[in-house]
């Protein structure tokens, strides 16, 4: 009798916690330490380069471990209150019959062509990573599209590919994400402009790779569906995003379904458009809204309403099926804070600065190629501990933008190395709470994900390093 186990992956609430642990016993061996900061808000300070200290150390012990997810529950509340509205709004549609009325309707007319379905829904989120690193407000959208590409014979890692390496790639090397780009180029002092055909390259280049990458695992599950890396899961995802086929019966595409999926799109667009700062892309006729997750968690709320009053739900049947809905998400919320509680353990050790000392330390007196090449690698680990674009620009930029002067590069090649490795990272990195959010939604396992992508990021890597020391000596100084 065999009784060797096969090895079997911990769930994402384990891999977090686990990694919560362990920076909380590096806030007892790492130096604790703090730079001087300019800036009147949270939000608006800034480390200022050279005045990195000592500071007394801060070990986090049983109690700071326990309350840090508590803590980045209380931190991340607006993004955890989008998600729990989400689910709400996707539990009253649901309800409606419309979505699966929509996917029928769809599968049907693409029946042999569903091959296109991959590039047309990628480049619509290939625009939204372009424009404003389109990546928490992804999570609307996974529960919709995975019965879609099930239903057309794909499966779940397909669904979460289209859409993460959609807006994935396109971050990555965005030309003008306010959250990334803009606010290092604030703190580095240039213009958005600078190095944007460095940008403009990379993102043709990986754009188009992860079309390719995508279609080319698609279409290999398409011609077998045993193929897939989940297959074991295979009736268990039929049942879930599908339901029992031999007992479903695709409802019929009425006036009043019509209507609810047009409302239903009609809220996507606006959330869109509530986000786009157009005048920081010199856009005037557009306004720009400013809208964030408290705006957007009232428009879903508003449009769950809305739907339930034409679907003619009583006050009491609508409040019980939003209730359902945010509950199937609830997992997801809690995934979330977990991973801020990394950032919490790690702010309160006094060890965040620490790391950015080290990097600051490592990187004076390089030559050019030597400061672009850590200065990527720097941010793979930076990116890891602190996944927020704006907060790691923040911290890091007035520091490393200066370094950039002193060893002749760019600083435009400073911001697209941080641009990119936090890319790079937020496609797998378990710190990253979209990714290990959509999924828990996908019921993917985590290391079948890393399986899948681990070749492409390799590969990203490679080009993205590739270009940028090649940029160093197109624009040296």
């Amino acid at each position: 009798m065999n009784m060797k186990k096969k090895f079997k992956m911990p769930t994402a609430y384990t891999i977090l916690a686990f990694i919560i642990l362990l920076v909380a016993f590096l806030t007892w061996v790492v130096p604790a330490g703090q730079y001087n900061y300019t800036g009147s808000t949270e939000t608006s300070l800034q480390p200022i380069p050279g005045t990195y200290h000592t500071v007394t150390s801060n070990p986090q012990g049983f109690k700071d471990i326990v309350l840090a997810p508590i803590t980045g529950f209380s931190d991340a509340i607006d993004v955890i209150i989008f998600v729990i509205v989400i689910g709400g709004f996707l539990g009253t549609v649901m309800k409606t019959g419309a979505i699966d009325a929509g996917i029928g309707r769809l599968v049907k007319k693409l029946e042999g062509k569903e091959k296109w379905l991959i590039p047309l829904i990628m480049f619509f989120f290939t625009l939204g990573g372009i424009t404003f690193g389109m990546d928490e407000e992804t999570l609307a959208f996974f529960p919709i599209l995975i019965p879609v590409f099930i239903a057309a014979g794909y499966d779940a890692i397909t669904a979460v590919a289209v859409i993460k390496l959609g807006s994935g790639m396109a971050t990555i090397a965005s030309l003008t994400n306010p959250f990334a780009v803009s606010i290092a180029c604030k703190f580095a002092g240039i213009s958005m402009g600078e190095g944007i055909g460095l940008r403009i390259a990379l993102l043709i280049i990986l754009v188009g790779l992860g079309m390719f990458w995508t279609m080319k695992y698609a279409e290999m599950v398409k011609k077998d569906p045993t193929k897939s890396l989940i297959y074991h899961l295979y009736d268990e995802h039929k049942e879930h995003f599908l339901g029992d086929e031999n007992e479903r019966e695709i409802p019929e595409l009425t006036g009043t379904r019509k209507l609810i999926l047009a409302i239903f799109g009609l809220t996507f667009l606006i959330m869109v458009i509530g986000i786009i700062p157009f005048s920081d892309l010199g856009i005037t006729l557009i306004p720009t809204l400013g809208w964030w997750f408290g705006e957007l968690s009232g428009l879903f709320l508003v449009s769950s309403i809305l739907i339930s009053v034409i679907a003619k739900n009583g006050e009491s049947k609508f409040v019980h099926i939003f209730i359902d809905g945010a509950r199937d998400l609830l997992g997801v919320a809690l995934i979330i804070g977990l991973a801020r509680g990394i950032t919490v353990v790690m702010n309160a050790g006094h060890i965040s600065d620490t790391v950015l000392h080290l990097g600051e330390v490592c990187l004076q007196g390089k030559g050019s190629v030597g400061f672009t090449i850590f200065t990527y690698l720097f941010y793979l680990p930076m990116s890891f501990l602190i996944p927020s674009t704006s907060g790691l620009a923040t911290v890091t930029m007035p520091i490393m933008a200066p370094l950039a002067d002193f060893s002749g590069v760019a600083r435009h090649i400073v911001i697209t190395a941080y641009q990119s490795a936090n890319g790079i990272l937020s496609l797998f990195a378990p710190t990253c709470p979209v990714i290990m959010a959509a999924l828990a939604i996908a019921k993917v396992p985590y290391e079948k994900w890393l399986k899948f992508v681990w070749k492409l990021v390799v590969l990203t890597f490679i080009i993205t390093l590739g270009l940028l020391v090649l940029a160093m000596f197109v624009y040296k100084q």
